[in-house]
Parts: structure tokens; sequence; C-alpha cells
């Protein structure tokens, strides 16, 4: 919305909080320090009982769901679904891997680090990503304190002979840029984090193909409540490995879960390919779109801040040209090093990640851009009223 009926503060040209945002208690903290998927809510409110699927009392009793399948508790109809998708999207190659359900991407990286860790180390192996890397890498590679991994930081400054694991996290989490790997090792082992390679974040520029990637349905479609994820594998053992992992941790994956999941994927397909069905990516690119272009409008009048630049790519799905619009905003302080973001976001009840948790320094912080409207719209408002030295302070 634009103009300025309604507005927390006044403004001209920019998008402003509804007279029903205004009720709002303006001393309640904005919390964008998670990737809630909340801002798609809005789409499946629209679709109505389309994604409706019904159990009887008998179903699911068994701990198998597919026979043939080498992840035997991965239901054949999500398995199908999860293949459709890649192809229509063109983001992933799947005809020569094997396709592991998790409970969501977090415990598939778990796996994976299970499965790629050599049993013969006399030391864990070191896992490294380059900084900014996602923040919850360090804890969830050492929380259990295993003895065949342990973090080692920034992939940039890792030197060390002999295997190592790295993980790639395109685009990245926090700041949205396409990644490659970082360490020139020869005995390097590489997992591919690609939650966020959408049409809705940014160009589908090629189909990955690696030996391990990490999908979830969390980023992809907004259902991050239901906890289903997947990996593509190419490699038998690994994924015979990550699919004992999951055997050994919770015995499979929920079946409901995943039908429900299959069911969500079969809709998205379906609105790629019929014109008379409203687009899922095409719906979620508009408000990605919109968000940005509101928040650098804010960002740019405020001179307080920096956001990344994006470079314009060709999108082999959309058939157009577009700059990314990720899921994260990546924003850094203008001030020096002492400068602290997060707390000065946060005096202005705006909860954000500070940078540190990144690998990088506290000018910098990771804001969601995946709220529900009204918490967006009312962000933006804080962060339009925040002044500094040189507008007045």
């Amino acid at each position: 919305m634009y103009g300025t009926d309604g507005c927390l503060v006044k403004c001209s040209s920019f998008p402003c909080a509804t007279p029903k945002n205004d009720s709002k208690d303006t001393s309640t903290t904005i919390n964008l320090d998670h990737g809630d998927p909340t801002m798609y809510e809005s789409y499946w409110r629209k679709m109505g009982n389309k994604c409706d699927i019904t159990f009887n009392g008998d179903d699911s009793l068994s701990y198998f769901a597919n026979g043939k399948s080498l992840c035997w508790f991965l239901e054949s109809k999500l398995e199908k679904q999860i293949k459709r998708l890649h192809n229509v999207v063109g983001n992933a190659i799947v005809d020569d891997h094997y396709t592991i359900v998790g409970t969501g991407s977090s415990q598939l990286m778990q796996a994976a680090l299970y499965a790629l860790s050599p049993i013969d180390q006399l030391e864990p192996i070191s896992v490294v990503s380059a900084t900014p890397f996602y923040s919850e890498y360090p804890e969830m590679i050492d929380f259990v304190r295993s003895g065949l991994h342990k973090w080692a930081g920034d992939a940039r400054t890792y030197e060390k002979n002999g295997v190592y694991i790295e993980f790639i996290t395109s685009p990245n989490n926090p700041d949205g840029i396409i990644r490659e790997p970082v360490v020139n090792g020869d005995q390097g082992k590489l997992i591919y984090d690609l939650a966020y390679y959408w049409p809705q974040y940014t160009a589908i520029t090629s189909s990955a193909n690696h030996d391990v990637m990490l999908f979830t349905i969390s980023k992809c479609t907004g259902h991050a409540g239901s906890r289903i994820g997947w990996a593509l594998v190419k490699d038998k053992e690994v994924a015979r490995k990550m699919t004992k992992f999951m055997e050994i941790s919770t015995i499979g994956v929920s079946k409901e879960a995943q039908l429900r999941a299959a069911k969500i994927l079969e809709l998205i397909s379906d609105g790629c390919l019929d014109p008379n069905m409203e687009n899922f990516f095409e719906y979620s690119q508009s408000l990605m779109t919109d968000r940005w272009k509101r928040l650098r409008q804010v960002v740019m009048a405020n001179d307080l801040f920096v956001l990344q630049n994006y470079p314009l790519q060709y999108c082999l799905f959309t058939k157009d040209s577009f700059e990314s619009h990720p899921a994260f905003a990546w924003l850094i302080c203008k001030g020096g090093e002492e400068e602290d973001c997060e707390k000065l976001l946060k005096e202005h009840n705006i909860q954000t990640r500070c940078g540190r948790r990144f690998g990088s320094d506290s000018r910098s912080v990771r804001i969601s851009m995946l709220s529900r409207d009204e918490d967006f719209n009312i962000f933006l408002q804080r962060l339009m009223a925040i002044q500094g030295p040189t507008n007045g302070n």
C-alpha cells in the first residue's frame, strides 16, 4: 500500500501499515529473527480445501512405506511428487539420485554428516562453511559432541590437509548469494543446502546436479510445521547410511506429514502446468519482489543502512530476467566496527539475528522477509523512523 493514509509515521512514497495495523501495541516487539514462513498463509488460505486429505483409522499402522525404495519409510506418493516438482521447476536433477525423506532438512543435515564422516579417522572430521554461514551450523554439528565430526569454522580460512566436509548453502542463508565450494582441497565431501533454490527467491539458472542436495518443504511451500525435508543423493552407500541414521534416530518419518506434503507438491506442480490455475511461484515471487522493493526504498531514504545488491539473472523456469529476492535481508549498519545493529533495531522493538552468529560482525543482522504482512509493514515503519547523526540525532 502506498501513500500516507493509515500510516504510523507520515510518508509520501513508501508503503505504510494499514489502519488495522495502527491499533497494534507499539511496544510489541516484531520478531524477525526466525525464518518462519507465515507470509505464505495468504496463498494457502485461498486454496481452501484443495489440499485436504483424509485418513482412516487403519491407515499408517506399519512402519514400512515402500518396500522397493532404499529409503523404506519414504511414501511412494511423496517421492513421485518430489521428482515431478523438480522436473517442472528444473532446479535439480533427480533421475540418477536416491530420494531420502527426513523430519525437515535439519535431520537430513545430521544424517549427511553421519554418512560422510569416515569411521576410521583418528580425530573428528572438520566441517566448514564460508562466512557468513547459516547460524545453526556450529551448534548443530557440535551439539551431541560426536567423535565423527567437529565444527572448524570459516571455509575461507581452512587450510588443513586431509578429508573435510563443506556445507555450501546456495542461495546462501543469510545473504542470498549464490555459492560454490570455497576450500581448494581434493579430499572434500560437499553437502549442498538448496533450501532456497526456488523461483520466488532466485533465478533458476541450471539444474543442480551434486552428490548430496538438501531441500525442505518449509521454504519451498511455507509448510514449516509439517517438518518434511528431502535429500537427493547420488551414491547408494551414502544414501543407505543416511537412511540408517533416520532409522536409528526416529524409525522413519510421519506418514501423515509425508502424504500431506505430497498433496501440496502435487497442487503446486499442477498450478505450474495448468494456465487456469494460480501459479504458486508466480504469486510468491510477486510478494517477495514487492517486499524487497519497499524495503530498499526505506533503506535508501534512511541512509543508515546498506543492503546486499543482486545481479539480473535469466530464469529458465519463468523465462524472464530478475534480481534475487532472498528469504532474508542481510542488513549492515554504516557505523564503525563498534556498531551493534541488532541492539539498535531492538531498541526500536525489531528483533533480528546478529551477524556474529553467522561468523560475521555486529554491524550486520539477518532479517526475515517471510513474516505476515502486518508484521512486515510495521517493521518498515519502525525502520523508517530510526534516526541517525546525519538526519537529526
